[in-house]
């Protein structure tokens, strides 16, 4: 008897020590989220104190990137650690297969308890989580319909709070035995920008500066940056801009949606007429105004351009002060509840996004505003405050992450490798040198042509291959890629070698011919 109540003692010590080593894990993802729009890496635009604090007392990544600047598909290689040619997802479109290996499925296998609240947008239902709660397709900002663990249910007031509400919800309720893993997944900031009541017009003083390539010309990128159905100007004044319609108008059908025959006008009415009475009265008192400042200035040409300019960065920059608001609200939690010491917790988006740069809203491109993410990653355990990583990293790398963090074996056929060491500040002697993209989405919204391509610390190469147009971009003479020096003689060698490490990239990681 004595020498099992020893060995139970002995049992539940090792099980205790366990539950305190393997930390806690929150992933947190907004949706389209650019670095610009973070005061930690540009304080220029907007204060975001709380995710700020992630970079304090944490770590930011100057060289995140994704491997395919769109929603749906970056949120699959988070999920498995792998591109979208092996997982399935190369755009919005394809269903994402739930029966393959996931981190979740292997943590929650390990022991780990394991949740997704928020955007999920993968066409299929969550498999390897204990709880989920996902909005149905994009979501809508405001009155959102849930998918909860098979039942459906809608909700009234504001996604990102409520989407946070949920996320307290399951800290509270869970199992205090387990570590837990849990991805925090914002709907804001993406199109159509629509800010929580509390904050509308709060930017409506600021003149924001128009981007220094905002009138790209687009030379030398005539076939590709100048083919796309992605500029401001041609943003709508209904959805986007939130101008009601006089009896009559229609909306001319652009705003990215050229060549998807989508109906600009009733767009916008189905929005609005979704809202509560009260909502609609909060929107009115300011929105009126602006649409009647709109239809009195009679704005046409580089005027209208530039008043979009200004309205898209009020109603973008006022969705991310919520956010922010709302990763408050989890990080003052954590500290009341004693679980941020053994908590690591990510900020991300699933891609970049163009704030006027290029004259551009969206993503979808190779260039660098699109092609990188935000990350900001705290772990009190086994990162130092005010740390700055200058590597390559891609959300390829979430996942093995992850299960090193866990003490769970990294499946061999996983193409990211661990941040451990890079958090932890011993280096790595084999990190990866160069990043590979690939673009699927065409003919799709935006018209962005198809392309693939590699990136160095000094150069790019891109390849257009349905059209077969080539650029190459010296980063550290051109960082805003406006001259594509593919044809320039002068490159000659350059265009050599990154031909050859864009071939050897691509069979890397085993993309097919």
């Amino acid at each position: 008897m004595k020498k099992i109540i020893i060995l139970s003692i002995a049992l539940f010590t090792l099980f205790s020590c366990q539950r305190e080593t393997r930390p806690n894990i929150i992933f947190i993802m907004s949706d389209d989220h650019a670095e610009k729009a973070i005061s930690a890496y540009d304080p220029s635009l907007i204060h975001t104190p709380n995710i700020d604090r992630l970079a304090n007392e944490g770590v930011r990544f100057n060289n995140s990137y994704v491997t395919n600047s769109i929603c749906a598909p970056s949120r699959a290689v988070l999920l498995t650690g792998k591109y979208g040619h092996i997982n399935g997802k190369r755009d919005n479109r394809d269903v994402f297969n739930p029966n393959q290996m996931t981190f979740p499925k292997l943590l929650q296998e390990a022991g780990y308890q394991t949740a997704v609240i928020g955007k999920w947008h993968l066409k299929s239902t969550p498999e390897g989580f204990d709880n989920w709660r996902v909005l149905r397709g994009q979501g809508r900002y405001y009155n959102p319909v849930f998918y909860e663990n098979g039942d459906t249910v809608k909700y009234e007031g504001y996604t990102t709070d409520i989407i946070t509400d949920f996320v307290l919800e399951f800290l509270d309720g869970r199992d205090k035995d387990k570590p837990f893993c849990l991805l925090y997944h914002h709907k804001a900031p993406h199109r159509n920008w629509m800010p929580a009541e509390r904050h509308i017009g709060m930017f409506k003083d600021i003149k924001f500066p128009l981007p220094e390539t905002f009138y790209d010309d687009y030379k030398t990128r005539e076939k590709t940056a100048g083919a796309q159905d992605m500029e401001i100007k041609n943003m709508y004044s209904g959805y986007d801009m939130k101008i009601h319609f006089l009896p009559g108008e229609r909306e001319e059908n652009s705003g990215g949606g050229r060549s998807m025959n989508w109906d600009g006008t009733d767009s916008w009415n189905n929005v609005y007429n979704a809202l509560t009475p009260s909502q609609k009265a909060t929107f009115d008192s300011y929105y009126d105004g602006v649409n009647a400042n709109y239809r009195s200035s009679n704005l046409s040409g580089k005027e209208l351009e530039e008043w979009k300019y200004q309205r898209y960065m009020e109603d973008y920059l006022e969705c991310i002060v919520s956010v922010d608001e709302n990763i408050g609200r989890l990080l003052d939690y954590l500290d009341e509840h004693k679980l941020a010491k053994n908590t690591i917790v990510v900020y991300t988006s699933d891609q970049g996004f163009y704030l006027g740069e290029h004259g551009w809203f969206d993503k979808r491109f190779m260039y660098e505003e699109s092609f990188s993410m935000p990350l900001l990653i705290r772990y009190p355990k086994g990162i130092k405050s005010g740390t700055i990583n200058n590597d390559f990293v891609m959300n390829l790398d979430f996942a093995p992450t992850f299960l090193d963090y866990a003490g769970v074996d990294i499946p061999e056929d996983i193409q990211g490798e661990s941040l451990r060491d890079l958090f932890e500040n011993k280096g790595h002697e084999e990190w990866r040198e160069s990043i590979y993209y690939h673009f699927y989405a065409y003919p799709a919204w935006h018209d962005v042509p198809k392309h693939d391509g590699v990136r160095n610390a000094n150069y790019k190469l891109i390849h257009y291959y349905d059209i077969a147009v080539w650029e190459l971009f010296d980063l550290q003479k051109d960082p805003a890629e406006l001259k594509n020096v593919f044809n320039d003689q002068s490159y000659a060698n350059i265009r050599k070698e990154m031909e050859e490490e864009y071939r050897e990239i691509r069979k890397k990681y085993k993309v097919d011919e």
